[in-house]
């Protein structure tokens, strides 16, 4: 397969390893100082484009993807408020394809099957409460994380007693608290927290007097994203419209 980067950071290197040892072949690499690339020959020939970029960039560069008539796999997050009508409608309605997922690791396919797994029962003990705390690197931009965002709705479609998610507190890596995690009683805070190189740690948390019930992810590294991106672009190049993990892991 044929396969065309966007975003050459310390993601894009992984992909590109991870690729190349499954027998694909990189064809053309954009980053930040050759965006024209985006005309070329080269990325036109790819049988899909693996975007990581920043959430101000990302929707711009599904539709030069798109343009040149190019399948796109995306692990990109916070775009998704502005401009997710304008995707489905662009995949439902005018045929373009795009694979998204907040999360691509298998391990985190697995945790989010077993998160709505446990709301589903947690919905029959209403003196459990829920909320959720995000541990990620310092530069990530956006806070909670897409992945966080993700879990939370699947807790929201099993926990009748929550309606929607909100932010809770944001310790920030000079130790800035900033937030609350006080809120409505069918909101569901999410918290986060920015230090080191953490490549992301995802916990929900049940608390009640009795007891305490925490499930947790925690990655190593960003391997386990990167050989999921790579699987989504091979599951890709065969499928069309707007896909995901669910499409991908059959849990």
């Amino acid at each position: 397969m044929k396969i065309a980067l966007i975003g050459y950071g310390k993601m894009g290197k992984m992909i590109e390893q991870i690729a190349i040892e499954r027998g694909h072949e990189i064809v053309c690499i954009i980053d930040i100082d050759n965006q024209e690339d985006f005309e070329t020959d080269a990325f036109k020939s790819a049988d899909v484009a693996i975007e990581f970029t920043a959430p101000h960039v990302a929707y711009g560069n599904y539709l030069k993807a798109w343009k040149a008539g190019v399948k796109v796999v995306s692990g990109s997050t916070g775009w998704l408020e502005e401009h997710g009508d304008d995707v489905r409608r662009a995949c439902t309605e005018e045929g373009k394809t795009l694979f998204w997922a907040s999360n691509f690791s298998i391990g985190v396919a697995v945790f989010s099957a077993v998160n709505k797994y446990l709301a589903k029962i947690m919905n029959r003990f209403p003196s459990y409460d829920v909320k959720m705390v995000e541990t990620h690197h310092v530069h990530k931009l956006d806070a909670p994380s897409g992945t966080a965002i993700t879990l939370a709705e699947g807790i929201l479609s099993e926990l009748d007693r929550k309606k929607s998610w909100t932010k809770g507190t944001l310790l920030a890596p000079d130790g800035t608290l900033s937030g609350t995690e006080e809120c409505a009683a069918d909101e569901l805070p999410i918290s986060s927290v920015r230090r080191d190189e953490v490549p992301g740690i995802h916990s929900v948390i049940y608390d009640s007097e009795a007891d305490c019930i925490t499930i947790t992810h925690d990655a190593h590294s960003r391997k386990g994203f990167a050989l999921g991106a790579v699987l989504a672009a091979e599951y890709t190049a065969e499928h069309h419209g707007l896909l995901s993990t669910d499409d991908l892991f059959k849990f």
